[in-house]
């Protein structure tokens, strides 16, 4: 849902900051000061209708000030305020308790409280003098921020990944190596999804697996391997092919193994990674990779799956007391009315 809400939001501009998963930056900058209020409304509109997803809208010249105007709209039926062309913010600021104020933490409330600051209002009208012999560069640019001068640009641009680990706990002891390989498989085909997501492709996998270190009977053992691919890759095939092979190496007969996971190490761009030893097969791969994806998403994870996953996974977690609803419907959510 969250994924689908910045889709939404990229279509009124693609300079998106996805600053955490329910909450965004979006650049306006491109549409009259006249116009943002009932373009927040629209967007407000067209987030609920595509998704199902009731936002609150904060419009104004700096992200310092957008969040307190996001702070004010969530307390208004219509979602959305717009501190765009307000000649005296001071009255608005005042109600704002430094607490509230984006980067002010527990620690710099105290020092403020210690100085008479209590609310944004306060912090927005003391001295630049004072406020960078007292505290730091960060306390300079959100008062300048909050007197409506940018100081803290947007950030478009994600940063990319190092590795990528997918890990399981067993909801029964897995014992032969068939089941094991199952789940490493599974974990693969996880990995390999979320690093396509992000156009990423890996140097190399290490496999784990281990006992529980609690059990009353039986020796502890945890092992681990790692094997790097010939080329860079997020081919699902190839790394279960490979994760077989590391599994075969630390796999023993006889222990009861509790958890297994698989780490992608070495993440780099695949934007332009053909190499030269690039084929025609390597393109068919890539577009079923593609094909498979987009059937999982459209209609649910491991929708298409490989062989070597297995079907029944009985060493599946467990989760009984997890809800039978799925969340990711949003018309199997319950309706609350008011009355």
């Amino acid at each position: 849902l969250s994924r689908r809400v910045m889709r939404t939001l990229k279509r009124f501009n693609a300079e998106l900051e996805i600053y955490s998963i329910d909450e965004a930056f979006l650049d306006l900058s491109n549409y009259p000061d006249d116009e943002v209020e009932d373009l927040g409304k629209e967007i407000r509109s067209i987030v609920l209708q595509w998704t199902g997803i009731p936002t609150s809208i904060g419009i104004a010249k700096t992200k310092t000030l957008s969040k307190i105007a996001n702070h004010i709209a969530k307390k208004k039926p219509s979602g959305v305020t717009n501190l765009i062309g307000i000649e005296n913010i001071d009255p608005l600021l005042e109600k704002i308790d430094i607490n509230d104020v984006w980067g002010v933490g527990k620690q710099l409330t105290k020092f403020y409280h210690q100085n008479g600051i209590y609310n944004a209002k306060q912090l927005k009208n003391m001295s630049n003098t004072w406020i960078k012999k007292s505290s730091n560069v960060l306390s300079s640019r959100t008062a300048l921020e909050l007197r409506g001068i940018p100081c803290i640009p947007l950030e478009t641009k994600t940063s990319k990944r190092k590795s990528c680990v997918v890990s399981r706990s067993f909801g029964t002891r897995v014992e032969n190596f068939q089941e094991l390989q199952e789940a490493v498989a599974n974990y693969c085909l996880n990995a390999s999804e979320k690093i396509r997501s992000e156009s990423l492709i890996a140097k190399s996998i290490t496999v784990s697996v281990r006992t529980s270190p609690f059990q009353n009977k039986g020796v502890y053992y945890s092992n681990s391997k790692t094997i790097d691919f010939p080329i860079a890759t997020n081919n699902s095939i190839e790394m279960v092919k490979t994760a077989s092979i590391a599994l075969k190496e630390i796999f023993i007969n006889g222990y009861r193994y509790q958890k297994a996971g698989i780490t992608l190490t070495g993440l780099v761009s695949s934007d332009g990674s053909k190499n030269l030893f690039s084929s025609e097969k390597d393109e068919k791969i890539n577009t079923l990779m593609r094909s498979i994806d987009n059937t999982n998403y459209r209609y649910g994870r491991s929708t298409l799956s490989l062989a070597s996953a297995g079907v029944n996974k009985k060493w599946n977690m467990r989760r009984d007391h997890s809800s039978k609803i799925d969340t990711a419907d949003f018309y199997s959510l319950p309706v609350i009315k008011a009355i």
